[in-house]
């Protein structure tokens, strides 16, 4: 008999001890917590042939990270495409193909079928609801999820990985109070879940409940604080409640503190630093020594003209470092793009382009370049990924520009349409 996954799934070429170091890391994998890793190349290294091994590898490797893991995830990729497979895992190879090739629409509708055809595979769900992520649909991180939903329950292992993916589709579409009830559900069952603790993140700062976010971060749940692999992330939304209550200083304590203290050159961690820091010259606050060790880090890092949305968060560095012949190359990388091929190139012509342009216009003092481009682009700027909590800081800006430039009417009626929306 195949070994099972912990729903009973077959996992091809696995033996006893690498089917278990796999279920374990899908565990971890689920709540974004620990080191999966090393057990995943543990069970390799037992099981050349185990396919869901070096898929799951390569799902974490691909995304958010540096160029040279992302190349450890590529060679993942090239090692499970000839090994022997069922139809199910074939699924998950060819979707993490589509994904080291940056195709991440193909990777989520491939996906989108696995998860249709075994509504229990938790590795599909996640990891396409990572693909819908990147692609800003909201709609399917939503969908994907409850399309499946009847065939989980509490007796299900790992069930509050698919209550923690509810949330986070359900407040993407404005669902908030179940967004805020299944996340929380799931924060029952699995303290350390990261990911539903920054669903339940997002309702508190959709609603602009401020001091409810605070207390859900701080001392509701401060299971996410350790040991997390999305710990940078949720630091960033706790960030986002002291800035919104006119707290700069804790705000700022925490970019110092646990988003840039160690260093990390993950694209997710240095696009949550630089999102934080340009929110935070939005007010006013001292940012430029911090923006010129920022851009330093982006530049040391490489990979632009890969990602519109990680490069936009580049050029915020780019611009508050004053670093202007760094932000014409990255513009020239984002035409580049532009003139390319596939989903980034999509991204960054609809998205991207306008709203790099934008952010140097805002550094150069053209602040009615800068508010025209953003209200160009603000309608559609899902389409470059991201979550609505993220992109706000387009409307931010916006807003800033808006002042800057004298548009007093513009400025007002932003500022009326945005007490409107967040009560």
């Amino acid at each position: 008999m195949p070994e099972t996954d912990a729903v009973g799934l077959t996992l091809t070429g696995a033996s006893p001890q690498a089917a278990a170091d796999y279920r374990q890391a899908v565990s971890l994998y689920h709540s974004l917590y620990g080191a999966p890793l090393p057990l995943l190349e543990r069970a390799i290294a037992d099981s050349p042939g185990f396919v869901m091994a070096h898929v799951l590898k390569a799902d974490m490797l691909l995304v958010g990270t540096s160029p040279d893991v992302a190349a450890m995830g590529a060679a993942a990729v090239d090692a499970a495409r000839d090994l022997t497979a069922t139809d199910r895992e074939r699924g998950h190879v060819a979707a993490a193909v589509q994904m080291a090739a940056g195709q991440f629409t193909a990777a989520g509708r491939i996906l989108e079928d696995v998860s249709i055809a075994h509504p229990l595979d938790g590795v599909a769900l996640q990891s396409g609801q990572l693909m819908d992520f990147m692609l800003g649909d909201s709609r399917m991180l939503r969908d994907r999820i409850t399309r499946a939903l009847p065939a989980w329950s509490t007796q299900t292992p790992d069930y509050h990985a698919i209550l923690g993916m509810l949330a986070f589709g359900l407040e993407e579409t404005g669902l908030y109070d179940r967004a805020e009830a299944a996340g929380r559900e799931a924060i029952a069952l699995e303290p350390r879940n990261a990911w539903a603790q920054h669903a339940v993140a997002h309702v508190l700062e959709m609603q602009d409940r401020r001091a409810d976010g605070i207390t859900w971060m701080r001392t509701e749940n401060p299971a996410w604080q350790k040991d997390s692999l999305f710990g940078v992330h949720n630091w960033w939304h706790l960030a986002l409640f002291h800035l919104g209550l006119g707290e700069t200083e804790e705000a700022m304590a925490i970019y110092d503190g646990p988003i840039t203290g160690d260093g990390s050159d993950m694209a997710f961690d240095l696009l949550d630093a630089a999102a934080l820091l340009w929110r935070l010259k939005l007010e006013g606050a001292a940012t430029q020594d911090r923006f010129v060790k920022l851009a330093d880090a982006y530049e040391g890092k490489g990979g632009l003209g890969l990602s519109a949305f990680d490069d936009a968060h580049a050029m915020m560095a780019l611009v508050g470092a004053g670093r202007d012949s760094a932000a014409r190359d990255l513009m020239a990388s984002l035409e580049a793009a532009a003139a390319g091929a596939g989903d980034n190139a999509m991204m960054t012509n609809d998205v991207g382009l306008p709203v790099a342009r934008a952010l140097v216009a805002f550094g150069q003092n053209r602040f009615a370049d800068a508010a025209d481009d953003l209200r160009t682009v603000r309608s559609r700027a899902h389409r470059f990924g991201g979550s609505h909590a993220q992109r706000d800081v387009i409307d931010l800006t916006l807003i800033a520009a808006a002042r800057a430039s004298g548009e007093t009417s513009l400025e007002r009626a932003l500022i009326a349409e945005r007490v409107a929306a967040r009560p």
